[in-house]
């Protein structure tokens, strides 16, 4: 039934039979969405197969899912690399991230169709939050934007970290520029917009001459692309650069197409 009192074993949820993956790292990879309600939708509409006892093997349930997602409260995720965490690959804030805007996203829409049943007069709906679990640790949950904070400065704004990247050529700007992209996809997904990340990385990666060259010549489509979502993340309001850095960033990003194409701009 709607409600799941025939389903009684459809809370597993994943992707169809046989697919994989939410799609909200692709749709951030291109910038083809315009908010996180909309990453949350498409995250649900990625899980809303339910997986259980007996003939449960991912039979398509949403109404269940939102169900779900309504009465949400928190999200909660483990880490168990020491290696990987959640700002080096994309697939973190891809399910983790989507799950919050998913959550967020069903309450959002509940509230406003109570809202439309009581002549506007509801209570705002409570956002969904998310805790870190690392199990190499000492199990203390941390909370999301927390967890963010501590690996931005340990990894991309670390100049030990950001160095010894540079120095493996090609592949270690393409880390680089992976990070930058998730780092748009957390803002999209959870909400993580704060200037100083973004500050520090421009300062980092675009202000230093010596490793803007670096990256330039290494892996100069991973460069353009560090330049792409400082840009992207401008637009979008998760940071507010100022017009001199945006002039720069504008520009250094037409020369690297330029030179992309073959076209040289550069004595």
């Amino acid at each position: 039934s709607a409600d799941g009192l025939e389903n009684t074993t459809a809370r597993l949820f994943s992707n169809p039979p046989g697919d994989y993956g939410s799609m909200v790292n692709e749709r951030v990879g291109t910038s083809e969405w315009e908010d996180g309600r909309e990453l949350g939708e498409t995250w649900a509409s990625r899980n809303a197969f339910s997986y259980g006892k007996g003939g449960e093997r991912g039979a398509a349930r949403p109404e269940i899912l939102q169900a779900l997602l309504r009465t949400t409260e928190r999200v909660v995720q483990e880490v168990d690399s020491v290696e990987y965490g959640l700002t080096d690959i994309q697939e973190y804030y891809a399910n983790t991230g989507a799950l919050v805007a998913a959550a967020n996203a069903a309450k959002e829409e509940f509230a406003e169709q109570e809202r439309a049943k009581n002549g506007g007069q509801v209570k705002q709906f409570k956002k969904v939050r998310c805790s870190i679990v690392e199990t190499f640790g000492d199990y203390t949950p941390r909370d999301l934007d927390e967890t963010l904070r501590l690996e931005y400065r340990s990894k991309l704004l670390n100049p030990r970290w950001a160095n010894a990247m540079a120095e493996q050529g090609s592949g270690g700007a393409f880390e680089i520029s992976q990070r930058m992209t998730a780092l748009v996809g957390w803002g999209a997904t959870s909400g993580f917009q704060e200037n100083w990340v973004y500050d520090g990385a421009h300062e980092r990666y675009v202000a230093d001459e010596e490793m803007r060259d670096k990256l330039r010549k290494n892996n100069p489509q991973a460069f353009r692309n560090v330049l792409r979502r400082m840009l992207e993340a401008a637009g979008r309001g998760m940071w507010d650069a100022d017009d001199e850095t945006l002039a720069q960033l504008k520009n250094l990003y037409s020369e690297t197409e330029d030179e992309l194409e073959g076209v040289k701009t550069r004595p």
